[in-house]
């Protein structure tokens, strides 16, 4: 037997971007249900950055505090050659948070999650698991997400499956594109006997076709690691890339400080690295996208979580300007939220990609870069105000 069940929004993911749009609707007053397929709410192991633009709004939904207590406010963000390990440039936090009115944290992914989590049974959102959407039926005032033995009726579904969004699929007809680059992960407790690190920073070692991401975690207790290289076979074509014998090699050329980290990777499992071409719409009648669904970036501008989180905040802001007696016009709400987050978003993955290959070039352009950023001034912001500023 099916069983029918309404709400006025219908979320379909139950990651960050989906328990963020959540928990800000129903800080809006409206009914929010989250499906979620796995079997329990839940994240993957490992860290992630949140810059201003995002500690914001988490300000704003009162949850600041708990995510701080949890995680980390590092001191910089440091910039260094991975070959011959010299400092190219850097920002300095507390100068970034007197800018921008914000705090940027590094915070391990599960502990942000989790707090999201309790956030949204505090605010009444319904929170379902077990439960795979796998079409969802659209219609001028309403949709209705249709799982196996259930479908869930909102005046709003909206799509917060991620990078390989199923609902995607309804909206727009494209595919992910491989960026033929892979990342390697490891969060470690602290000490790390053997690894070369700064316990107090969040530094980038930029190399040739090849990037490692390290900063501390749980006030100290651990440490994030992330090696990223462009794989050979990759890009001719073969189905077996990324594999631990193309990580030593990529790295093989890099200072001792960055090949003292490779062993305390996990090397049963990486993650390659896909985008998707910016869209210039994410709805379809009453069905709309968020976050990695709608705009999924390259990582290299730490935008992925933060990104869905301002969604989050401006699809419930309008929600609550395009109110008409405790319900919202949402033809008005979807238009304006398109408007809104369309050209910002696209700006932020097309900047990420640009970044990735100042990140990894060579030869002379790699000198050039290097002369260019050690003598910027660290307290110019000219390149990072329209990310980071209010």
């Amino acid at each position: 037997m099916v069983q029918t069940s309404r709400a006025d929004v219908v979320i379909v993911g139950g990651g960050i971007g989906g328990l963020g749009s959540a928990l800000a609707l129903a800080r809006r007053g409206l009914r929010v249900r989250v499906l979620e397929r796995a079997a329990e709410f839940g994240e993957i192991g490992f860290g992630l950055q949140l810059g201003p633009n995002a500690t914001r709004i988490l300000r704003s939904w009162g949850l600041l505090d708990e995510i701080t207590e949890r995680g980390v406010l590092p001191g910089r963000l440091v910039m260094r050659d991975a070959l011959d390990g010299t400092e190219l440039t850097h920002l300095d936090l507390a100068d970034t948070e007197r800018r921008y009115g914000a705090p940027y944290v590094v915070v391990h992914r599960s502990d942000l999650h989790a707090v999201l989590v309790r956030a949204c049974e505090a605010a009444g959102v319904d929170l379902v698991t077990d439960t795979t959407v796998m079409d969802v039926e659209i219609g001028d005032d309403h949709a209705v997400a249709v799982s196996a033995g259930r479908r869930d009726s909102g005046r709003l579904v909206l799509g917060a499956d991620g990078l390989h969004s199923l609902l995607r699929g309804r909206v727009h007809p494209d595919e992910p594109v491989s960026s033929d680059y892979v990342a390697y992960r490891g969060a470690i407790p602290m000490p790390a006997p053997g690894a070369r690190i700064t316990p107090e920073d969040v530094v980038v070692h930029v190399g040739p076709y090849c990037h490692l991401v390290q900063y501390p975690l749980r006030h100290g207790e651990m440490f994030n690691q992330i090696a990223v290289f462009r794989s050979p076979k990759a890009m001719a074509g073969e189905p077996d890339w990324g594999t631990p014998d193309e990580l030593d090699a990529a790295f093989a050329r890099t200072s001792e400080a960055v090949r003292a980290a490779l062993p305390h990777l996990w090397r049963e499992r990486w993650w390659r690295m896909y985008d998707r071409e910016p869209i210039g719409t994410w709805t379809r009648g009453r069905l709309a996208l968020t976050g990695d669904a709608a705009h999924p970036p390259l990582q290299y501008l730490a935008q992925g979580a933060c990104q869905a989180i301002e969604d989050a905040d401006t699809l419930a802001t309008l929600a609550g300007e395009h109110d008409g007696a405790g319900d919202p016009d949402w033809d008005r709400v979807l238009a304006d939220y398109t408007d809104q987050r369309t050209v910002r978003t696209a700006r932020v993955q097309r900047t990420a990609r640009t970044w990735g290959e100042l990140w990894h070039c060579d030869g002379l352009f790699r000198a050039v870069r290097n002369a260019l950023l050690i003598d910027r001034d660290p307290a110019d912001y000219r390149y990072i105000d329209w990310l980071y500023g209010g």
